[in-house]
């Protein structure tokens, strides 16, 4: 039984408080805290038991700290942008109350995605005798658990890593993002990295494209190779791999608003002035767009993201493929949400549950496969993201 606090009343933010719900011998008490609070109160009518809201700046360190202070939950759920991560880690420390999020940091001013910024948190963490755990969503989260029970089950040596992450949704808007149109735009239009034989690789953005068939009749998709956060995660902490590539779908018609959208400027992230006032073209760019958290009434099909992995086992090579399937609509039936929110929410909450129940508990900062993938995988099976295995699958990749 235990009080936690979540940030972030978005798309996201609504899933994992929906599904922290469904758990009060978990979850006993629930605050869900947002800049806009009208928000926070919007999710708390759709649930089925009372939950307390509030209204909370998670840039201002002050104001959170003293939030955190007076609630003194056991767990911060960060579902906040990733630009804010660096303040709640800083309010946690400050108040003694654990941390977790779903994306690495990024700076506001450069399209930078790496975890450098909260691994230098280590230090404070374990001195402070609380756990930070980094990346509980899908991409990076139930990825790297993927990767992990894979390396723990069914290899003695991983050698290549490929992540591929499938919408096959529909939500028939010309062109609208699946999740915070800002930070999804500057994840596509960066430089792509990959890890080759000791070290990362630049190519230009979405370069590199292959055809993909995925499995249980989602069907076959174009896929482009982009760069993820978890690669320097998963490189990190297996040594072994010498190749590790990160895909994501995407249709010609998205590229193509995205390309026209990038030739006027409207996907830039440094001010420009209008009349007057100082402008970000993309923050800009992000209000004209749908807001994720309203497509899930008008999104059909499936998403499907999973882990293909080859190394040696008992001498031999093999390959392993291991993936989630995710239905638009079921989820929206469930927790009034499309797949692609429902499925960073779901890990968010399973990952919580791990640290609250004391099956994760360890201080310093974390990423996920650093720890136990048995019980997470299992849960989710459990709470709606379940998993199939296949052995030599049968696919070559680039």
């Amino acid at each position: 039984m235990s009080k936690v606090v979540i940030i972030g009343a978005g798309g996201v933010g609504g899933v994992v408080t929906h599904k922290c719900a469904q758990l009060p011998e978990v979850f006993s008490d629930i605050l869900l805290a947002s800049r806009t609070e009208s928000k926070c109160r919007a999710i708390a009518a759709q649930l089925a038991r009372p939950i307390r809201t509030a209204r909370v700046d998670a840039d201002n360190v002050p104001e959170l700290t003293a939030l955190l202070r007076r609630e003194q939950p056991a767990l911060v759920i960060n579902v906040a942008l990733p630009y804010q991560d660096l303040t709640i880690m800083d309010a946690c420390l400050a108040a003694g109350v654990n941390y977790l999020d779903t994306a690495n940091y990024e700076p506001r001013d450069t399209a930078k995605f790496e975890y450098h910024w909260q691994w230098a948190y280590q230090e404070r963490f374990q001195q402070a005798g609380l756990m930070a755990l980094l990346g509980s969503g899908f991409d990076p989260g139930a990825t790297n658990m993927f990767t992990a029970y894979i390396a723990k089950h069914y290899f003695d040596e991983i050698h290549t890593l490929d992540i591929i992450d499938v919408n096959g949704g529909d939500h028939g808007y010309p062109f609208a993002t699946n999740f915070n149109p800002e930070i999804n735009i500057r994840e596509v239009t960066a430089d792509c990295r990959h890890w080759q034989d000791g070290q990362f690789v630049t190519t230009p953005a979405m370069s590199t494209r292959q055809q993909f068939t995925c499995p249980e009749g989602v069907g076959e998709f174009s896929i482009y190779r982009m760069y993820h956060e978890e690669l320097e995660s998963l490189t990190k902490h297996y040594p072994s791999l010498k190749r590790a590539q990160f895909w994501m779908s995407f249709s010609d018609n998205y590229l193509k608003h995205l390309e026209v959208l990038g030739n006027v400027g409207m996907t830039g992230i440094a001010p420009v002035e209008f009349q007057g006032q100082q402008i970000i073209p993309i923050e800009f760019l992000k209000q004209l767009l749908p807001d994720p958290a309203s497509l899930g009434p008008r999104t059909q099909g499936r998403t499907c993201i999973g882990c293909v992995v080859s190394g040696i086992k008992d001498g031999r090579q093999k390959t392993v493929y291991l993936y989630n399937i995710c239905d638009h609509q079921a989820c929206y039936q469930e927790v009034q949400s499309q797949a692609i929110s429902y499925t960073t929410g779901v890990p968010a909450m399973i990952g919580a549950k791990m640290m609250l129940e004391g099956t994760w508990q360890q201080p310093g900062v974390w990423n996920m496969e650093q720890l136990d993938p048995d019980p997470f995988m299992a849960d989710m099976n459990r709470y709606g993201l379940p998993w199939s295995l296949i052995e030599e699958p049968g696919f070559d990749l680039l």
